[in-house]
C-alpha cells in the first residue's frame, strides 16, 4: 500500500512535534497562572507521567500498524514518539524532584526504597536513558545486533510504567485497566506474530 507521505519529512515531524508538546505548554501556563486544580504540583506531575505513557504506548504501536495497514513510512515516526515519552518521563522525573521535594534528596532516595510505585517507575526511566542516548542512527549503525537487544528494553519498561500507574492510582483503576489492556494487546500482537513465523 503506498501512502502519498514522506513520513521521513520535518513537515509531517514537525507539526507532530508541536501536537504532543501542546498538553506540557498549556499545563506549565496553567501552571504559571496558578489556574490549575487545588494542589497544581500534583496535576502536572499527574500530566507529564500520563503523556509519558501514551507516547510510550504510541511507540509500540508503531510496528503492529506499520504492519497492518502496510504504511511502512510509519516507521520513521517511531524514534520521535520514543524521544518524546522520554522527554516527558524527564519533565515528570524533574518536577517530583525539584516542585514536590525542592532537591531533597535524603527524602527522593526514601521514596524510591520504600514506595513501590516510585521504585518501579525510577527503575523505568534508569533503563530508558540508553535507549534514549542510542536512538540516533548513527548509534543504530554502530551496535547494529545489539541495537536490537537493547531496544527491546521498551516491553520491560512499558509494563514497568504500567505497574507504577497501577499502584500510583489505586483506588480508581480504570485508566490503568486501559492502558494495560492497550499494553496486552501490542505485546500479544508481537508473541502471535513471532509464534506464526516460527511454525
Amino acid at each position: 500500500m503506498t501512502i502519498g507521505l514522506n513520513f521521513k519529512s520535518n513537515l509531517i515531524k514537525f507539526p507532530l512535534l508541536i501536537v504532543f508538546l501542546s498538553p506540557l505548554m498549556i499545563a506549565a501556563w496553567q501552571f504559571y497562572n496558578d489556574t490549575l486544580s487545588a494542589n497544581p504540583i500534583e496535576e502536572i506531575t499527574h500530566i507529564t507521567g500520563e503523556w509519558a505513557l501514551r507516547l510510550l504506548l504510541i511507540t509500540l504501536a508503531i510496528s503492529p500498524a506499520r504492519k497492518l495497514f502496510r504504511i511502512n513510512g510509519l516507521i520513521h515516526l517511531r524514534r520521535l514518539f520514543g524521544v518524546l515519552s522520554f522527554f516527558y518521563v524527564s519533565c515528570h522525573l524533574l518536577i517530583y524532584a525539584i516542585l514536590d521535594q525542592w532537591f531533597d534528596w535524603i527524602a527522593i532516595i526514601d521514596d524510591i526504597k520504600d514506595r513501590p510505585y516510585i521504585t518501579v517507575g525510577f527503575a523505568a526511566f534508569l533503563l530508558l536513558i540508553p535507549l534514549a542516548i542510542t536512538s540516533t542512527d548513527a548509534m543504530q549503525r554502530k551496535l547494529q545486533s545489539v541495537w536490537v537487544k537493547l531496544h527491546k528494553l521498551i516491553y520491560v519498561i512499558s509494563i514497568l510504567a504500567i505497574l507504577h500507574f497501577w499502584w500510583l492510582v489505586k483506588a480508581d483503576l480504570f485508566e490503568p485497566i486501559i492502558y494495560a489492556s492497550i499494553l496486552a494487546i501490542l505485546l500479544g500482537y508481537r508473541v502471535f506474530t513471532r509464534v506464526n513465523t516460527v511454525q
